[in-house]
């Protein structure tokens, strides 16, 4: 399943890396905060964040391999407020069959449906002892305790 994870990430990051180039060539042709196409009918702040992508989307990728499951619940953050943003204009344009939407609502779609492989090939997070609870042997459940040196869990049952 690992092998299955780090492929998903890849997949998931060579988007994200592609999504910041186009968003730089933006920034380089046109500079910053441009409007998209869509003059005045933009908000300052579809400037802005349209803008922002050219920082988080790398920073999703990077996170994908550095710290998966936050680079994972990124990448699902920014497809889903992407689209879920881009829809407006979308709609208000008449643009449902526009390649570029299409291709955002079609990695959503594949977002959505592989994050859950992407995180379960991943090792569980690290749990901190005291806050691991165990039966004990009378059916009380105590708190376990460090391995010993020969590996034994010893719990201690104070009800018995």
């Amino acid at each position: 399943m690992h092998r299955i994870s780090i492929a998903i990430r890849t997949l998931f990051a060579l988007c994200l890396l592609g999504a910041t180039f186009n968003h730089l060539a933006a920034i380089v042709q046109h500079g910053l905060l441009w409007d998209y196409g869509y003059g005045t009918a933009i908000s300052p702040f579809s400037k802005v964040y349209w803008d922002t992508l050219t920082i988080l989307d790398p920073l999703a990728a990077v996170l994908l391999f550095l710290k998966p499951r936050a680079g994972v619940r990124l990448t699902v953050l920014i497809i889903a407020s992407y689209v879920l943003h881009n829809t407006y204009y979308v709609a208000i344009h008449d643009q449902w069959s526009a390649p570029f939407y299409l291709a955002q609502a079609g990695f959503l779609v594949v977002v959505l449906c592989l994050s859950p492989l992407a995180m379960r090939g991943l090792s569980p997070r690290n749990v901190d002892v005291a806050d691991v609870r165990v039966p004990a042997t009378s059916g009380n459940f105590v708190a376990s305790q460090p391995p010993s040196a020969t590996g034994h869990n010893r719990s201690v049952d104070t009800d018995a």
